[in-house]
């Protein structure tokens, strides 16, 4: 392992790593791919992306009937496996049962409050018929729409495979949605039902989920039905609506724990998930059966390098598309056994993630990096103590993560013998895009590294030429793959529009990337948060990796400001470690330090302090809004997905203070 790259003991700027982490040797010994040159040869091999397509499908998933078309392509509307018959649900639970797999443990599940629950994949089939049942006794046929706002508790899974199951498209709406957002995602979808919990748990607290949606349901008329989940039994039930109310475990209790799969075409809707946009209503992201399916139990089965023994856990919530892909679909049509916790990591206090782990004897941890930075700034006291030997493998998603970042995750969390795949993928994109596969790719920290194979991405400039080698450019797919998203619902000009009017012909992701001389992709984050500085342009994933590199910083994002002179200046937006003290002597060290991170061109002109910064409920910060602090405009767009709208009332009111 080489460990070049070093500066004055601190991490050079992301875009000038230089250290390589090799696959270690005992890891690659049992790996589905044990080498860069037998990755090398299936990626040559996936190059005509049809048949190794086709392949993987036959290969990887049960069909009720074979597909006659691989892919039938209309720019920019794709269908694949056309002729095909299939069912998700069936191949999440089914055939595994019918394998002599139904004693295997599918889910381990842990509540905030500390109870625990396991079941079989028999056990989770019976379950997944009864609730099928009771969808379909509620009046909800194939095709129907079904919300689905509720904690992340097995019924949440269950819901969703039941849904799955008979063919009606699923709506998973976060729980920390307000009532007006779910009633516009149930306008948009136009859901007849809508499945929820009385509460969930979050830091001790209950989420008012019944409260929201009888908030929400006046102005939802699409939704005829409820059936709700007692979870947290503070709303006493002579509160409900009584002809639209039902009660979960009494419908549940009164079916036959038995109901087909049904038959459906490759290309039926399998569910809607709701991601914001930078104006107006959100984006109703429609994916589609079988595509869907191989590309996350493909990538699942490569990337995390699935063995029957694992105990997988991606943090994510049902709620996000990592839930979707890595909680539910990709790691139980592989079989695998999936671990879900309900609450907050640091409920009650910042170890208990490792508790879990520990607990659990998990051996593949997913996660993001504003978890992980967040696991940085509580301490490592949190973690020393706790038996973390059972890790195997590591994973990071949700933005491009800091080399500080990965350095302590790789050193602290994986104890140095567990390999990082650092994935980059969107809601769009279905399943990870780029990728390292853990017993065969050289890591570097701060890239995403290669594409996963039968995926043909690229950097191009605007007119969709190539650019050279550690040139910043746009990233796009220029092929069609199997799990992309085949619509904004409802709106196919709004599709078009947003993903492949920019680059003819390609699929514009929206964010800047380089490809290093290697092949390796360093994304660079959106494109409008790279910046134009006197006609440089320059990352803020860099910026920040310099700034989070310093010892008191703990995160901080980067924004352009307007300048009548450069263009746009750099303004950093810096949270601190516990103990440290912001002074206006740190903020000209913070400046001095990015200076020598990265260049004089890219010394801030700004540093400001901040608590906490604005996020999403999935932990991605909203740079746009603090580019609107930054130019002292008021924030448009949809904001729905902010999780602390505090955060943005303090800002300004620093902002008004230093004005």
């Amino acid at each position: 392992m080489s460990e070049a790259g070093h500066a004055n003991g601190k991490i050079t700027s992301v875009l000038s790593e230089q250290r390589v982490f090799l696959p270690p040797p005992d890891f690659q010994k049992k790996a589905h791919v044990s080498s860069l040159d037998a990755y090398s040869k299936l990626r040559a091999h996936a190059a005509d992306s049809e048949t190794y397509w086709a392949a993987e499908a036959r290969e990887r998933l049960s069909w009720f009937q074979d597909f006659d078309q691989v892919l039938k392509w209309q720019a920019p509307f794709a269908q694949w496996f056309v002729g095909g018959k299939i069912n998700a649900s069936y191949n999440c639970l089914d055939r595994h049962v019918e394998a002599g797999r139904g004693d295997k443990t599918a889910l381990i599940w842990e509540g905030e409050p500390g109870e625990t629950r396991r079941y079989t994949y028999s056990q989770l089939l019976e379950e997944v018929c009864r609730c099928a049942q009771a969808i379909k006794q509620l009046d909800i046929t194939k095709g129907d729409r079904v919300t689905i706002y509720m904690p992340l508790i097995p019924e949440m899974l269950i819901a969703v495979l039941a849904c799955a199951r008979i063919g009606a498209p699923h709506s998973v709406v976060f729980g920390g949605f307000s009532a007006e957002a779910l009633a516009s995602r149930n306008n948009d979808a136009q859901a007849k039902l809508m499945i929820t919990a009385d509460g969930g748990y979050r830091r001790g607290n209950i989420v008012p989920l019944k409260e929201n949606v009888d908030a929400a349901l006046p102005h939802s008329p699409s939704v005829k039905n409820v059936l709700v989940v007692k979870r947290s039994g503070h709303i006493d039930r002579s509160t409900w609506h009584q002809e639209r109310d039902h009660d979960w475990h009494e419908m549940l209790a009164a079916q036959e724990p038995f109901c087909p799969a049904e038959p459906l075409d490759s290309e039926h809707p399998l569910f809607i998930l709701y991601t914001s946009g930078s104006t107006g209503k959100p984006k109703g992201i429609l994916h589609t059966t079988a595509g869907y399916l191989l590309g996350a139990t493909s990538s699942f089965h490569y990337i995390f390098d699935h063995r029957e023994e694992d105990i997988f856990w991606c943090t994510a919530d049902l709620g996000w598309i990592t839930g979707h892909t890595y909680v539910a679909y990709g790691p139980l049509a592989n079989g695998a056994t999936v671990l879900m916790y309900e609450g907050a990591p640091n409920a009650p206090d910042p170890s208990r993630f490792w508790k879990i782990i520990e607990r659990h004897k998990v051996s593949i941890l997913y996660t993001a990096p504003t978890a992980i930075r967040a696991f940085i700034k509580w301490g490592d006291e949190h973690i020393d103590g706790h038996d973390l030997s059972s890790l195997r493998l590591l994973g990071s998603v949700g933005e491009p993560i800091n080399p500080e970042a990965w350095t302590w995750y790789h050193s602290k969390i994986g104890g140095g013998r567990c390999p990082i795949v650092d994935t980059w993928w969107q809601t769009e994109t279905g399943s990870i895009m780029i990728s390292p596969l853990p017993g065969a790719t050289p890591t570097i920290p701060g890239t995403a590294t290669r594409p996963f194979f039968g995926i043909d991405v690229d950097v191009v400039d605007k007119h969709g030429v190539s650019v050279p080698d550690n040139t910043g450019g746009f990233l796009v797919i220029k092929k069609p793959w199997p799990s992309m998203l085949r619509n904004i619902y409802g709106d196919p000009e709004r599709y078009e529009h947003t993903y492949w009017s920019h680059i003819p012909g390609m699929y514009f992701t929206g964010d800047g990337a380089r490809r290093d001389s290697h092949g390796n992709f360093w994304i660079m984050g959106r494109i409008d948060d790279v910046l134009n500085v006197a006609g440089h342009r320059l990352s803020t994933m860099e910026i920040e990796s310099a700034l989070v590199s310093h010892p008191a910083v703990a995160e901080a994002a980067v924004v352009g400001k307007p300048d009548e002179i450069k263009g746009e200046s750099i303004c950093c937006f810096v949270t601190l470690e516990a103990k440290t003290q912001p002074s206006e002597l740190l903020k000209q060290e913070l400046r001095q330090h990015v200076a020598e991170q990265i260049g004089a061109l890219a010394r801030p002109d700004e540093v400001r302090f901040s608590d906490s910064l604005p996020k999403t409920r999935s932990g991605k910060i909203m740079r746009r809004l603090l580019r609107d602090i930054a130019a002292q405009r008021s924030s448009v767009g949809d904001m729905t997905t902010l999780e602390d709208f505090g955060v943005l009332e303090r800002l300004r009111a620093e902002d008004e203070e230093n004005a």
